[in-house]
């Protein structure tokens, strides 16, 4: 089924609230612009008064509205990307350029207004807490003089993450500079292929990602 019959069901009065509350999450898989477990974060902070989404049918109302109002205008951002590469194909420019990816690939929360700062906590604030139970790479997955270096970028994540949560999402430079550099040495880690070591750095890198958008992007109440 796709988003649509999803959305649907959310609806339906006549289903019990938790097959509701599953059809929800089911939505939030076809189209999770945070990834699927921020995504659901953010939706259940911003459901407010009542974020209970299993018990508040109004919050899980609340919370499909959001998600459907996102992913509209995420369908006009696809649509205005294709039809802009379509124009510079013509002009025989074949790939898109490094400022066309962040955007159209990265963590991104579309909106006719800004996203909500309070989601947007939520959403590193649960990532966070997944981020932290992750055990650090095994010494023998990297390569000699790698484990520190590791240890080191992980710290610095940590602390970064620490930092936005700590000032609820209002971060001084020095720490948007510190992410970025962050994000850079681990994508300089990342082998093409499959790398056991590239598991973990995959998982810290979206991570990063989410993180670095949160802390830059324009966010309302």
């Amino acid at each position: 089924m796709g988003f649509g019959t999803y959305a649907r069901r959310v609806r339906d009065e006549q289903l019990s609230l938790p097959l509701r509350h599953t059809a929800l999450r089911c939505a939030v898989g076809h189209y999770c612009p945070l990834g699927f477990h921020a995504t659901w974060a953010y939706l259940a902070a911003t459901a407010c008064p009542s974020p209970d989404l299993r018990r508040d049918p109004a919050a899980l109302l609340r919370a499909l509205e959001t998600l459907e109002e996102s992913r509209r205008v995420r369908l006009n951002e696809l649509a205005a990307f294709a039809a802009q590469r379509q124009v510079e194909k013509a002009a025989g420019r074949r790939t898109p350029g490094l400022i066309d990816t962040p955007r159209m690939r990265g963590p991104h929360w579309p909106g006719e207004t800004a996203p909500s700062r309070l989601g947007l906590v939520a959403a590193v604030a649960n990532r966070h807490t997944d981020f932290r139970r992750l055990p650090l790479p095994d010494e023998t997955l990297s390569r000699a003089g790698q484990t520190q270096q590791l240890t080191e970028l992980h710290a610095r994540l940590d602390n970064c993450a620490i930092a936005y949560l700590t000032h609820l999402g209002h971060v001084e430079a020095p720490t948007r500079d510190a992410l970025t550099e962050t994000i850079h040495e681990i994508e300089r880690l990342v082998r093409p292929g499959y790398a056991p070591l590239n598991t973990h750095l995959l998982m810290w890198l979206r991570f990063a990602r989410l993180v670095a958008y949160a802390a830059a992007a324009p966010s309302g109440q």
